[in-house]
């Protein structure tokens, strides 16, 4: 096993774990039962990312564990405006990662006739039981430690610089994860490593 596909599992299994406790008023039980489309979302965002990300972000769930705290429940808590915000500090670098997270989803759309998103793509586009990919990322880097936020937009700058879209790369793996048959996302990661492979946050699930 490499180093970035341990860390993606053990990140993984601590994420679900997190995310079943997630209260139903917030999810949907049936959500909370399909393991496998959780899996591969994540994963395939997971994949986009360094492994000095994906080992901050890590060290943030392993924290979060210590202290009792739930980073899924607090990130759909914010989804739905139930708490204030987590890291105002840390708003702008915050912006700057949304930001190019909405432009990388225009993009891919534009380039892709035909192909849609999971999520609407602007915070604009929020309605009752709809959530934008903007309002999601944003709710979501909010849970993480100002290490691993200046780690993934690090990782977001090495991507642009290498013209790389992480939508599109990410969505990319998650459509080979759900072929017939399915890849074998520790072989997607182990390229990934090769090709020293690193971008920003899924906003996914």
């Amino acid at each position: 096993m490499g180093r970035k596909d341990e860390l993606i599992s053990q990140i993984i299994e601590i994420e679900w774990e997190m995310f079943r406790a997630v209260p139903a008023e917030e999810r949907s039980a049936a959500c909370q039962e399909d393991e496998e489309s959780f899996r591969i979302m994540r994963i395939a965002g997971f994949l986009t990312w360094s492994d000095a990300t994906l080992a901050s972000y890590l060290n943030d769930l392993k924290m979060a564990q210590s202290r009792g705290r739930n980073l899924m429940t607090e990130k759909y808590a914010r989804m739905q405006g139930l708490i204030p915000c987590l890291n105002p500090d840390a708003t702008n670098i915050i912006e700057r990662i949304v930001r190019k997270e909405c432009f990388w989803a225009e993009e891919y759309l534009r380039k892709n006739p035909g192909a849609k998103l999971m999520r609407p793509i602007h915070a604009s586009e929020d309605a009752p039981g709809v959530v934008s990919s903007e309002t999601y990322s944003r709710c979501e880097l909010e849970t993480y430690s100002t290490r691993t936020l200046d780690y993934y937009y690090s990782d977001i700058l090495n991507m642009a610089a290498r013209g790389e879209n992480r939508i599109a790369v990410a969505m990319g793996y998650m459509q080979a994860m759900s072929a017939d048959p399915p890849a074998d996302w520790r072989e997607l990661a182990a390229a990934a490593e090769k090709r020293g492979m690193g971008a920003g946050a899924a906003a996914c699930t």
